[in-house]
């Protein structure tokens, strides 16, 4: 079973920030490898679930013409909208994964510390749902936690594997360290086997 919705709810509801994002190196440092990992520099259209507070939608909204982000806590949603409010081409908005996937398609989609909250099924229906609505050439990142935590079913080293037997994606950078594991994939286009690099996107191979 997936991480019930009472969970975040309880969380938000003792703090409007509960963890600390905002606040702790760990986290601001994991952002910046984050945004360094994107092997393109500015993207179309991006989605990012789950956004919390805002504080890595705040740095993707750097790289993006525009910008949808989510999440199921509507106070969640709140901050990270009045936090992103001088930004017009950002779209903050709550919803409720994979039910609520929104339509059109997206060059960006970023899923941090998102996926460990479902259950085998549920995180099928996802990733299908992602790669559908990714555009070939697109950019797929996920970054997730490494250590065992009581409201998570997966680590990042865990969630590795089920990452790479997702038909249509291909690993393009792959970073891990004890704390948390980060990975970039490539939608593989129609007629090519791999995503471009970023040194032969620009002509360097």
């Amino acid at each position: 079973m997936s991480t019930p919705a009472s969970y975040f709810e309880t969380m938000y509801r003792h703090s409007p920030d509960p963890w600390h994002l905002a606040e702790r190196w760990y986290e601001h440092r994991k952002y910046d490898l984050t945004l360094a990992s994107l092997p393109q520099p500015r993207y179309r259209r991006a989605f990012e679930p789950a956004c919390s507070v805002g504080e890595l939608t705040l740095r993707l909204a750097e790289r993006c013409d525009a910008l949808l982000a989510c999440d199921r806590v509507a106070s969640a949603a709140d901050t990270a909208a009045r936090r992103t409010a001088g930004h017009p081409h950002v779209r903050i908005e709550q919803r409720t994964l994979p039910e609520q996937w929104p339509d059109g398609s997206f060059d960006l989609i970023v899923l941090s510390e998102l996926l460990y909250y479902f259950d085998a099924a549920t995180l099928d229906d996802l990733l299908r749902r992602a790669v559908t609505a990714l555009e070939p050439g697109g950019t797929l990142l996920t970054v997730h936690w490494n250590h065992p935590a009581d409201a998570h079913l997966a680590t990042g080293a865990e969630l590795a594997p089920v990452l790479a037997r997702v038909p249509g994606l291909a690993l393009t950078a792959d970073h891990r360290e004890d704390d948390f594991v980060l990975q970039t994939f490539g939608r593989i286009g129609p007629g090519r086997s791999r995503p471009l690099s970023p040194a032969r996107r620009e002509g360097l191979t």
